[in-house]
């Protein structure tokens, strides 16, 4: 049932986005914003959407990008000898997983499920899990937040990257975040501790803009 939250299952609210014409579910208690269903796009549609984006390694501005998120979410929170990871949603070009062994050493593995939809990496446990601008796509959110809490080893950390929506839904119809049609599911730090709570993990930090740390202790 839409009218219940997909995180936490509480009442939700509906609301129109006038520019985008499109309904969104909006909950009171864990703060969290989902598309309504009927407005879902085909896979053929959302991939398309993703080959329009340029994303190589040899752009410094994405490389820096990236840094950045390595630099406040992972490192801070990695053990020394963490040296195993997948990067979940690495998209057309697996920048995040290259800058990750060139420089940093680790062993990454990849999974996209347009571009390396191979499962092969559920076989196996990881040090770290990054995800960077993928959970604002999922339709079923703690399924995956579910999944990836299975792949961590004791002690691993799961750095997610999505824009936390602003609250207010005057400021959200502004939103640039929503103009993707591919962006179903918004979040703020609150809807993160609510799923750190929901999967056993727990939200270690959050720079209240875009960045999430979630370690297995």
């Amino acid at each position: 049932m839409e009218n219940r939250c997909k995180i936490c299952g509480a009442e939700t609210s509906r609301r129109y986005h006038r520019g985008m014409k499109t309904h969104y579910r909006l909950c009171p208690e864990c703060e969290f914003i989902a598309k309504e269903e009927a407005y879902r796009i085909t896979e053929a549609q959302e991939l398309e959407i993703y080959k329009t984006h340029e994303n190589a390694i040899e752009d410094p501005r994405y490389v820096a990008y990236f840094r950045r998120f390595i630099e406040a979410a992972v490192l801070p929170w990695s053990k020394g000898s963490a040296r195993t990871a997948l990067d979940f949603g690495s998209g057309p070009s697996p920048v995040l997983a290259m800058i990750l062994e060139r420089d940093y050493g680790y062993s990454v593995a990849i999974h996209d499920y347009f571009f390396e939809p191979g499962r092969i990496f559920e076989t196996r446990v990881y040090d770290l899990i990054t995800s960077t601008e993928v959970v604002e796509h999922l339709w079923d959110p703690l399924e995956t937040f579910r999944l990836l809490r299975t792949l961590m080893k004791p002690g691993g950390v799961l750095a997610v990257m999505t824009r936390f929506h602003p609250g207010d839904f005057t400021a959200f119809e502004g939103w640039h975040y929503t103009r993707d049609r591919s962006h179903v599911a918004f979040y703020t730090p609150r809807t993160m501790a609510v799923i750190a709570e929901k999967c056993g993990l727990v939200l270690k930090w959050t720079d209240d803009r875009s960045y999430s740390v979630f370690v297995l202790e």
